[in-house]
Parts: structure tokens; sequence; C-alpha cells
């Protein structure tokens, strides 16, 4: 069983034991007794079949044993059910919103996120719905899973008794991208999700998101723990013992430069005691989150990228949307910026666009409106966003620039 993180969960996790412990006895029992039979009652100990009596004891303990056994499964499983449906007073309420293909989680007073924090000991309601079509919240560490429905607000809640990250998953297929539908929970000290609320600790969340963002979280602890790779704060500095390609050993100090050729070039220098697993980010990152990310590993300070970025992270538009002129879903959003456009109308007429402001303002808010010719008209519209932050995201796309080849053959939209 995975790790268990929620005090409710005790109940669910004693409901499976129970209900697996009575399946394995009856597979011993059935196994058992038939064994038995064969040998008893082989036709060369009773050539000729006899009947046997009935007996009330026995139709008695076959009908009275197994309505207890139910009943207990029942008892288990509706315990279980209430300690996971019955939400506390008081509980801080988050609002989940599902879509193709990723989460977005919005807390009181209105500040929005594309990953799930909370702190520690502290009661969660989570509202859920569906943007599009049925998707299915799941955190296996806190033994919870709820459909998300169109149209249909369903409930749950949880208390996360330690800190850390744990995976929220799509259990339902959803679609094309539906194993991409990925996000994490992060528990946190009670004090540190006061100042991530406040939006005080500008620097560390934006961090994480970066690091997140392009997986690198997987393999590093960001705050000096253990991984499969080295932790990466407040690297300013350090000395590292490295392996270059030819075996020679060398001793450098971190600076930009180093870092850089880290994510760029990561065989060029292997730290000593780690595999060289890890694969290169050149041409996948963008120059802006590149230098946001180094910053902040010589440190622990950034910037940050645009407003538009943030706000396209938080809104799922990455799930679908590359910043490297690579295709997922939909079109990667650098180069699509005055780029022409094969869209048909409302009316099933073809015709030429051009990616003026105007257009981007359009398939933000209302995506059926023009459909690129040869895609499949799956983009939510994002009516939610007010003008500011719809110019944001112009804005962060128009930003990137042109596409330089970059995905070529991929779709259009």
């Amino acid at each position: 069983m995975t790790e268990q993180l929620f005090s409710a969960a005790s109940e669910v996790d004693r409901a499976f034991l129970f209900i697996l412990a009575f399946a394995v006895g009856a597979l011993v029992l059935v196994t058992v007794l038939m064994l038995y039979f064969t040998w008893r009652y082989h036709h060369t100990r009773n050539p000729e079949a006899v009947e046997i009596p009935g007996s009330l004891g026995l139709e008695l303990l076959w009908t009275i044993l197994p309505t207890v056994i139910v009943m207990s499964m029942f008892w288990f499983g509706w315990t279980s059910f209430k300690a996971m449906r019955t939400v506390p007073e008081g509980a801080m309420e988050v609002a989940v919103e599902a879509r193709m293909w990723s989460w977005a989680f919005t807390y009181p007073g209105g500040k929005r996120s594309a990953v799930l924090v909370a702190p520690v000991g502290g009661d969660v309601k989570l509202s859920m719905t569906s943007r599009d079509v049925i998707h299915s919240f799941y955190v296996p560490a806190l033994r919870l899973k709820m459909d998300t429905v169109p149209g249909l607000t369903t409930t749950a809640w949880f208390n996360a008794s330690a800190p850390g990250e744990f995976d929220i998953l799509c259990a339902e297929y959803c679609g094309l991208k539906h194993a991409n539908m990925i996000t994490t929970l992060r528990v946190v000290p009670a004090e540190e999700f006061r100042q991530w609320l406040a939006g005080t600790d500008a620097v560390g969340s934006r961090a994480r998101e970066l690091f997140e963002t392009y997986g690198c979280t997987g393999c590093h602890d960001l705050a000096g723990g253990a991984g499969a790779g080295p932790p990466l704060d407040a690297l300013g500095g350090r000395v590292a013992d490295v392996l270059l390609p030819d075996g020679r050993k060398e001793r450098v100090t971190v600076d930009a430069d180093y870092l850089r050729r880290a994510l760029l070039e990561p065989e060029a220098e292997i730290v000593e005691g780690y595999d060289p697993m890890m694969p290169s980010y050149q041409d996948q990152i963008p120059e802006e989150d590149l230098e946001a990310m180094v910053q902040w590993m010589l440190t622990g300070d950034t910037a940050g990228p645009p407003p538009g970025r943030e706000l396209a992270e938080a809104e799922g538009c990455m799930s679908c949307h590359s910043t490297d002129g690579s295709y997922i879903a939909g079109p990667s959003f650098r180069g699509l910026a005055d780029s022409m456009r094969s869209v048909r109308d409302a009316s099933g007429a073809l015709r030429e666009v051009r990616a003026d402001d105007a257009y981007l303002r359009q398939s933000i808010l209302d995506p059926g409106a023009l459909v690129v010719e040869g895609e499949t008209p799956i983009m939510p519209g994002y009516d939610s966003l007010d003008a500011a932050q719809v110019d944001q995201l112009v804005e962060y796309i128009r930003s990137l620039g042109p596409q330089d080849g970059a995905g070529a053959g991929a779709p259009q939209q």
C-alpha cells in the first residue's frame, strides 16, 4: 500500500484489508474443500453414487455465516464512506476545476494555482467540477477518489498529517492526453501556507513551479534533501567534484555558466557519485525560464517570468500548448502570434486569418468560433478571465517570438 497521509484513510484501508482477508480465506477454503472432496469421493472409493441426506445445521451455517460476512463488509465500507464524506465544520474550501488535460485550484480570495497546496493538519474541502468531460480526481496518499462532472459540483475533503509532495492523477479516461493529467498535492507547514496564500513567498513558489514544469523535482530536491540527482538550493559558490567525458576528475566552482551547462549539456560534467541519467534541456526551456531557474539555484532569488506565464500555468494551458515549438495537443505558443491560420467559421466556411491580438483573444474566450482546419474543437472557453488577464496571456504568447521551424508538420490551431 502507498503511504497513508489522511487519518480517515485508515477506515478505507481497514475495509480493504477485511475484504482482502475474506477473499483470500474463501479462496483457501474452497480450494481445500475441492481437493478433499475430489479425494474423498473419488470413484475408486465410491463406485456408486449415494444420496447425502440434508442437514439443518449445515443449511443454517451456510445461510447465517455469509450473511454475517456480507453485513460486516457493509459495515466496514459504510464507516469508511462516512469518514471520507463528512466534511468538518470550518474546513477551508478550495474549488477544483478539471479540464482536458489539467487541474486548476481556486482558493478563498481568488488565488489560483495549477498545484494543490494545503497546510499540515488543516481541514480542506474540495468543491469539484469539470469544464468538458468526466474526469476523476485521485490522490493515492489520501485514498481519495471523486469524479468531476460537467454541470455538477461534487465534494470531498482531507486533512493531511505530514508535509511533502504527493501525486494527483485523473482516474477516468478523458481523451488523448489523459496520461498527462498529472499534478501535485503540496503539503506545507501552516505558516508557509499562509505566506503562499498571501502571495508573499513568490520566490520559493515560483521556483517550484518552474522546476516542476520541466520535471526537475522528480530527481532533485529543492531544500537540500537526497534524491536521484543533487539538491538544487543555494548552489552559488559551492565546489563540486565532477567527471568529464574522458574520465578525468575536475573540481569546479558552481556559477551561472556551470548551471547552464548542467541543464543544456548534462553529460559534459557529471557530479561525482551520481549516475549520468539526466536528459538535455537544449531547445526545450525558453531563455527567460532558464535564466530564472539558474538565478534561483545560485541565490534563492528570482524575479520570475512575466505574469502571463504564471496565468497560463495556473489555467492549465501548458497541458496542451508548449513554449518550445513542439506539438502536444494544441499548437505551441512559440511562433503563434501573427502566423497565418486556416480556419472554419460557424458556417463551415474556410478562410485564412492572421493570428493577431484580436484573434488570440477570441481563441482564448471563444475557441469554437474559428476552428483551425484539421483540428478537433476540444479547447474550453476561458470566459472566467477578465480583460486584463486575457491581455496578459496575449502578451506572453507574443513574447515567445517566432517558431524558427520548430514543430514543423504539426497541425496548426
